[in-house]
C-alpha cells in the first residue's frame, strides 16, 4: 500500500478532510494560547502561569493529535481509528533511515554546537541520571505526539495533490505557522527563541521527514522518533 493510500483506504479519510483537520488543529492550539495572550491576568490568576508543563500548553501541543483522532474516527469509525493507531507499532524501514535517526541526526546537533564553540561548555546539563530520563520522557510525550496529525493525516492528504517535496514544504510552512502564538507568551519554550531560525528549521525538518515517512510506508512511530530527536534534551 502506498503512503498516499494509507489514509484514504485504511481509514476512509477524503482529501477534503484536510481543511477541517487544520481548523481543529489551529482552533484548539490558538484558542488555548490565545486566552493567555488576550486575558493574561485573569487566566493566570485562575489557571497559573503558562509553561512547558502547564496542562493548557500540553493540550495545545497535542491539538494535531486530537484533530487527527477526531477526523479519522468521523470518517472511519472505531475500526478506522484502530487501524490508524496500529501504525504506531510498525517499525520496518530501510536500515539507512535508522542510522540517520539515531546517529546522523544527533551528529548534526553536535556539529552545530562545535561550530558555535559551545560543544563542551555544558556536556551534561542534568543533576543526575534520573532527571535526565525524566526530561527525555517528558519530551517524548510532548511534541512528538503532534506526528499523529502532521505526518499521520496531513502529509498523506497533501501528497494526493502534491509531489512529496512540495507536500513536505507546504506542511512545513503550516507547521511553523501553527507554533506562532507560543513565541509571544513568556513561559513557553519558544518565547526565548528566534522566529525565523525556527521557521526555516521547521520547514527543513518537514521536507527531510517526508522521504523517511514515505520510505517506511507511513509509519507514525518513525515520525515520532524523528520529532523527539529534534527536541531531545540531550
Amino acid at each position: 500500500m502506498t503512503t498516499v493510500s494509507l489514509v484514504s483506504r485504511s481509514h476512509g479519510v477524503p482529501e477534503i478532510a484536510l481543511l477541517p483537520y487544520l481548523l481543529l488543529t489551529f482552533g484548539i492550539a490558538w484558542g488555548l494560547l490565545g486566552v493567555y495572550s488576550f486575558f493574561p491576568e485573569q487566566v493566570t490568576a485562575k489557571f497559573g502561569e503558562i509553561s512547558a508543563s502547564h496542562p493548557g500548553f500540553i493540550l495545545a501541543v497535542w491539538s494535531p493529535a486530537f484533530a487527527a483522532f477526531a477526523i479519522v474516527t468521523y470518517y472511519g469509525g472505531v475500526r478506522g481509528l484502530r487501524a490508524f493507531l496500529s501504525r504506531l507499532l510498525l517499525w520496518r524501514c530501510p536500515a539507512e533511515w535508522y542510522v540517520y535517526l539515531f546517529i546522523g541526526f544527533p551528529l548534526v546537533f553536535f556539529a552545530g554546537s562545535a561550530v558555535k564553540g559551545n560543544l563542551l561548555s555544558d556536556p551534561f546539563p542534568f543533576d543526575g541520571i534520573a532527571p535526565m530520563f525524566a526530561a527525555m520522557g517528558f519530551m517524548f510525550i510532548l511534541g512528538p505526539m503532534e506526528e499523529f496529525g502532521w505526518r499521520g493525516v496531513a502529509l498523506p492528504l497533501l501528497q494526493r495533490r502534491f509531489v512529496p517535496f512540495w507536500a513536505g514544504l507546504v506542511l512545513g510552512l503550516v507547521w511553523s505557522a501553527w507554533h506562532l502564538p507560543a513565541f509571544f507568551l513568556s513561559g513557553t519554550p519558544q518565547s526565548g527563541w528566534g522566529i525565523m531560525p525556527f521557521f526555516v528549521g521547521s520547514v527543513c525538518l518537514s521536507v527531510i521527514l517526508t522521504p523517511l515517512f514515505n520510505a517506511s510506508r507511513g509509519i507514525i512511530l518513525l515520525a515520532v522518533i524523528y520529532h523527539f530527536q529534534a527536541n531531545s534534551p540531550l
